[in-house]
């Protein structure tokens, strides 16, 4: 491919095969499992691909008793600071669907594609993934906040 002088030429961000091949296991609380599966089947805000990632990472995660989750698992009402390859870097809270409405800017529902590949991930793990048009992302955990709770 040839360049000329003042053409525009966009970054392009790769994601090799390792990517894809090393997704981290990932761990949830057991009640919050349920919690979490009903709202995918019960969310009609989000698109089916969206949804149907959600329940993708239910089924592959490992589910733990709450006393045995280590406190820096991005859970429910997580505060996550964490940057992805589509939007510059964020901190949110991850909430349900119906929680997202207020203070929208912040919060982050776990039924969206971002919500649900950070769900069960630590800090300095990532997870990539295709997005329903087609398009690789990718989100990675900078910093986990939990309120430890039960313990």
């Amino acid at each position: 491919m040839e360049f000329r002088a003042g053409e525009r030429v966009e970054e392009v961000t790769t994601i090799t095969l390792a990517d894809w091949v090393q997704s981290p296991d990932i761990l949830v609380e057991e009640n919050e499992h349920g919690v979490l599966t009903t709202a995918a089947l019960t969310d009609g805000t989000q698109s089916a691909e969206e949804i149907d990632f959600l329940l993708y990472e239910l089924d592959r995660a490992k589910v733990t008793s709450n006393a045995l989750l280590p406190t820096d698992i991005v859970r429910l009402n997580s505060i996550v600071r964490y940057r992805s390859i589509t939007e510059p870097q964020r901190t949110i809270k991850l909430v349900l669907p119906k929680e997202r409405e207020e203070n929208y800017e912040y919060r982050l529902s776990v039924t969206t594609l971002h919500g649900a590949a950070l769900l069960g991930l630590r800090p300095g793990q990532s997870l990539s993934w295709i997005t329903p048009d087609g398009a690789a992302d990718q989100v990675e955990v900078l910093a986990v906040a939990n309120t430890v709770i039960g313990r």
